[in-house]
């Protein structure tokens, strides 16, 4: 049932004659409403007593929606991600099948029907192209994981292409998953091209109806191919052949509220029980996929050459301490923009910060702007002008003067996006800029918009966050210059230095993937870190290999296992509180256990950003070394914090294998 408690309910059967199977949907009383609920098993006894039961009201589907493996994995998963069974199936179904919707596909007369294409011709594969396909094609119908270890514009995707067409040979569907809603498009373009068969598209930014099509023709086998973001992980398959999980490093795969899954690691776990193969896919390997890799249990795939005549970018680092920049740009970095220029090729810039710039300062007074809800400066966005908050989204307008000493003399401090922007728009008046970050793609169909004009080949800027740092193929980019590769070097999480490595050689990647040689310019003012200097002149697998050592010496994952128990109030006090009670309970299941040497307890403590949206946030950290004892141990806290009196002033939620540390 849709409820946050950690149970299931039993009803009867109204009607003996009636079947009703697991994976069905069903509409039953529930305290003084009707909802629809789905059957996780029919038995002959139940443990409630019989006056108690309630007959059900309808049997909705007769034919079970969910397939029985796909059934079990859905109650896995609730069970190790340690969230109600009940949210979790109601949140895997598409909105139109919570209720009494009919599971039939429904069109309007207004949906576009794509025509058919005379698909492309595969083009010919290098020896590591040829190896990698082979591989992948011995272990159709059996499970093996593949890790597609392969070099940016090493040609992945056409790997992808060829396996998916063994797997339409036989008959078979294949689910691929990408990190971003802005990857799709040109990813269904890429598969259209290639194949003359039916493509589902799961997404979020599709309307209801549209996803409960793609859901519904996925289940019913009226489609080949079905492509999409996190939660198409979870789609039925009639005929399931093939998954992949391209740049499986991504974060964007973890769910960061809610049921807090890893698409990638139940891509796997459900490629184990489907008995298929699967491939995840990357240019920077997540270190738990290279030590799966290392240990045998994933297959490791190399593709270590760039397809066709493209070769590997050259990488300067740009030392920024004692220069002045203008608007974060370096003599050296302006220099090569305009040199690439000439040549009549494109340069992209890549900035992690949105707006004009993330501080507004007064100089008379060092008065800054800074969220009332977060503990946060606000960024100072021009167009059109005012102040936000990337946290929670709040809006100021910009004032005239400083609210502490009215004095007029502020100061926009640091660089964003826009700075940028505009600073080389001026500086390269005879040369578009295109600034592609979530503020300029707002609109339905804009970042496609852009990605066209991009790809007409034309000499241009491109300023981006990561957006333009994930999958893309710019032929015509043939430098990248990134302004600022110091935030990750310090940074309080854990993986920092792993997801910092992951960007920069991702956004890098862009250059010189065509014929043309690339380079990449990065300004730092820590140009002689240790790992910076490994990630530019060893590669990003020589970093890895040292991040892994550490990680081994510490217990971190890969080596250990984590859980993160997070609460949050309007009351400052309340969070502490509430974690400390945990926290007891927690040490005393580990003694009463004999866990002493086995888990570790964390905290409470403040998280690295204590106040948010205006509620004050804390967290306890679980560390093991055995990933069962830490299930058990959840699972008695889980048992506590539905208990907890304090727990209704109070949300908390429950992380197992957190990617987020902030």
């Amino acid at each position: 049932m849709p409820s946050p408690l950690r149970q299931s309910f039993d009803y009867l059967l109204p009607d003996e004659g009636i079947r009703v199977a697991p994976g069905a949907r069903v509409r039953v009383p529930f305290g003084r409403r009707e909802l629809t609920g789905v059957v996780v098993a029919v038995d002959h006894d139940s443990t409630v007593s019989p006056e108690k039961l309630k007959p059900l009201l309808a049997l909705l589907d007769e034919e079970p929606l969910i397939p029985p493996h796909l059934l079990s994995l859905w109650q896995w998963a609730a069970q190790y991600y340690q969230h109600p069974i009940g949210e979790v199936m109601h949140t895997l179904m598409p909105a139109g099948l919570r209720s009494k919707g009919n599971a039939t596909v429904k069109r309007r007369k207004s949906d576009t029907i794509l025509p058919p294409l005379t698909p492309d011709q595969p083009p010919e594969l290098n020896q590591e192209q040829r190896s990698a396909v082979a591989a992948i094609d011995a272990s159709q119908g059996k499970f093996t994981c593949f890790l597609l270890d392969g070099v940016t514009g090493s040609g992945k995707t056409e790997v992808y292409l060829q396996a998916i067409g063994r797997t339409l040979e036989l008959k078979r569907q294949a689910l691929v998953l990408v990190p971003e809603i802005s990857l799709t498009p040109q990813t269904l373009a890429r598969f259209r091209q290639r194949f003359d068969v039916p493509v589902a598209v799961m997404h979020s930014g599709l309307t209801p109806r549209q996803r409960l099509n793609a859901w519904l023709e996925a289940a019913q086998g009226s489609a080949d191919i079905i492509i999409g973001t996190r939660s198409a992980i979870f789609t039925p398959l009639a005929r399931p052949g093939l998954i992949i999980i391209d740049e499986e490093h991504d974060n964007s795969f973890k769910q960061q509220d809610g049921f807090r899954y890893s698409a990638r690691d139940l891509g796997v776990m459900r490629a184990r029980r489907e008995k298929r193969p699967i491939i995840l896919g990357s240019a920077t390997p997540s270190l738990e996929s290279l030590h799966n890799a290392r240990s045998g249990r994933y297959t490791h795939l190399h593709l270590t050459m760039r397809a066709g005549q493209a070769q590997m970018p050259r990488y300067i680092l740009v030392d920024t301490n004692n220069q002045r920049l203008a608007d974060g740009f370096s003599d050296a970095l302006l220099d090569g923009i305009r040199a690439h220029l000439q040549r009549g090729n494109q340069v992209l810039i890549f900035i992690n910060r949105r707006g004009f710039a993330p501080v507004l300062q007064c100089q008379d007074c060092g008065w800054t702007a800074e969220c009332r809800h977060c503990d946060a400066r606000m960024t100072l966005h021009r167009f059109p002008p005012h102040l936000r908050c990337h946290h929670c989204e709040r809006r100021d307008p910009v004032n005239q003067h400083c609210p502490d000493c009215q004095g007029k003399n502020l100061y926009a401090a640091g660089a964003g996006t826009e700075r940028c922007e505009a600073a080389l728009q001026q500086i390269f008046k005879e040369t578009p800029v295109i600034r592609v970050d979530r503020d300029a793609t707002r609109r339905k169909d804009e970042l496609d918009n852009l990605l066209t004009r991009i790809n007409q080949g034309d000499p241009c800027i491109l300023v981006g966050t990561q957006m333009l740092a994930k999958g893309h193929h710019f032929p015509g980019v043939t430098l990248v210059g990134v302004l600022d590769a110091d935030s990750g070097l310090f940074s309080a999480d854990f993986r920092g230095q792993e997801f910092m490595a992951q960007l920069l050689i991702q956004v890098a990647g862009r250059a010189g993937r065509a014929e043309q040689a690339g380079e990449v310019m990065i300004q730092t003012r820590h140009s002689t870190h240790q790992n910076l200097q490994t990630l530019v002149t060893q590669g990003y697998h020589a970093l890895a290999e040292q991040l892994l050592t550490e990680r081994q010496s510490v217990g971190m994952p890969p080596f250990g296992h984590l859980a993160m128990i997070r609460a949050e109030a309007i009351d400052a006090l309340a969070p502490a509180r509430f974690l400390d009670q945990i926290c007891q309970s927690a040490r005393q299941l580990i003694t009463s256990n004999g866990l002493q040497n086995t888990i570790e307890v964390n905290g409470p403590f403040p998280a690295p950003m204590e106040r948010r949206a205006n509620r004050f946030r804390q967290q306890l950290l679980l560390r093991s070394n055995s990933r069962s004892a830490l299930q058990h141990l959840l699972g008695e806290l889980c048992i506590s914090l539905d208990g907890q009196n304090s727990g209704r002033k109070v949300r908390w939620s429950i992380d197992v294998d957190p990617q987020d540390m902030i």
